[in-house]
């Protein structure tokens, strides 16, 4: 469970992002689906990569301790929420070239 809940809290706030930049682009047209897997993939990369870019020369006792809170620490949720919005943004500027 303490390798799953971080995946876990990434999916979540990668759809969250998703869906906040498909609401926010609305001349993507993207529906539902689209959003919420670009949104969970991002999610989980965005998490990941933030995460070796803040562990990259840190001590990660020293950055859990002042951060987390658990497995809902900065780099799950801020990456999880950055990831799904960008990941969502170009699936919907690709969806949107491919109308045209």
């Amino acid at each position: 469970m303490e390798t799953l809940l971080p995946i876990i809290v990434q999916v979540v706030t990668g759809i969250i992002g998703g869906q906040a930049v498909g609401a926010a682009i609305k001349q993507a047209a993207m529906s539902q689906l689209p959003k919420i897997l670009s949104g969970a993939i991002g999610g989980v990369a965005g998490g990941a990569i933030l995460g070796k870019l803040m562990n990259a020369g840190i001590d990660p006792a020293a950055v859990a301790g002042a951060v987390s809170g658990g497995s809902f620490n900065v780099e799950n949720i801020v990456g999880g929420l950055g990831g799904g919005a960008i990941l969502t943004a170009i699936v919907g500027a690709v969806m949107n070239s491919m109308k045209k």
